[in-house]
């Protein structure tokens, strides 16, 4: 089969189902398949979706799959996993999710899927290391949500702080998608105005703010957990947005977890940065000019990682 938009979803959990039901929204993919442990689950929510077909913008043809499945599509997206429960930190969910990660990748991998993978489940940048490493596939190919999510937080609390649109702010959260993560004040800025010289200009705006909007983008999860159990709407929406960069080869900036080979210093860590997304999946990541102070928080995040790492690579 020569390349289309298809797409195989594992994990039909509340992240998976909200990704399904924002790919059918926007019109991204042209098929889909849900495979999940519990089928009846799965095969729930494709008739729950194909019930909602009649008002897409859009086609989608979704079925239910298994692993077998996987062979004839382009990418392939894992929300499979453990949830994060109220007081457990993404870091502490890794000893379940590698052991479902391995069945899961040598699963899809005897399939003689050939596409690209797409990681969603926490740690993210851990599982995503993980699925390169299981799946032998390049680093390009395998490539993890990262910190688009705490990135598109970071955009429209500093929208609301500054009262213009998020689309119109323009900055990044990097590094682990957990505790370590680290907001790159040095490049961010409104409508081309940057945010260090706003706040020296303007005595309305001060940095102990913009502080304390970092520390609500990096314990979002945890205020949304505590509230209602897990967060899915935000990150289905980041994992579709990934997803049309992919299967529509739009060379679009996001952040995502990519292995670093020598990039800001670091080696042999699947990472939050940003990085040029297309069709054959990470072209190259992006090197910001951090300052030093924010290239010591990256290295301490990127430490964090790597430490998690070492007893089981």
């Amino acid at each position: 089969m020569g390349k289309g938009n298809r797409v195989a979803l594992i994990g039909t959990g509340f992240v998976g189902s909200s990704y399904a039901f924002g790919l059918l929204n926007q019109g991204v993919a042209d098929e889909l398949i849900m495979i999940d442990l519990n089928e009846e689950k799965a095969k729930g929510d494709v008739l729950d979706l194909n019930h909602g077909k009649v008002f897409a913008q859009q086609s989608l043809n979704i079925s239910f799959g298994t692993y077998e499945d996987c062979k004839d599509v382009d990418l392939v997206v894992i929300c499979a996993g453990a949830n994060q429960k109220p007081g457990e930190t993404r870091l502490q969910l890794v000893e379940k999710n590698l052991k479902i990660f391995h069945s899961i990748v040598t699963q899809v991998t005897d399939s003689g899927f050939d596409g690209i993978f797409l990681v969603a489940t926490n740690p993210v940048d851990v599982l995503t290391y993980a699925v390169w490493k299981y799946s032998g596939f390049p680093k390009e190919r395998v490539i993890g949500s990262g910190t688009i999510l705490d990135t598109a937080r970071f955009r429209f609390l500093l929208g609301e702080y500054f009262q213009v649109a998020p689309q119109n702010v323009h900055g990044y959260i990097i590094g682990e998608h957990g505790d370590s993560e680290l907001p790159v004040y040095s490049s961010v800025d409104v409508g081309g105005v940057a945010v260090l010289d706003m706040i020296k200009k303007h005595p309305e705006y001060t940095q102990e703010d913009l502080d304390e909007i970092f520390v609500n983008v990096r314990d979002a999860a945890y205020q949304i957990i505590n509230s209602k159990g897990a967060t899915y709407y935000g990150i289905a929406m980041g994992l579709v947005r990934i997803t049309r960069a992919i299967l529509h080869n739009e060379n679009s900036i996001l952040t995502v977890s990519a292995l670093m080979e020598g990039e800001y210093g670091e080696e042999d860590v699947y990472i939050g940065v940003p990085a040029i997304i297309n069709r054959d999946g990470v072209r190259e990541v992006v090197e910001l000019n951090l300052s030093d102070q924010e290239k010591e928080q990256f290295a301490k995040s990127a430490d964090v990682l790597r430490d998690i790492l070492k007893p089981h690579f």
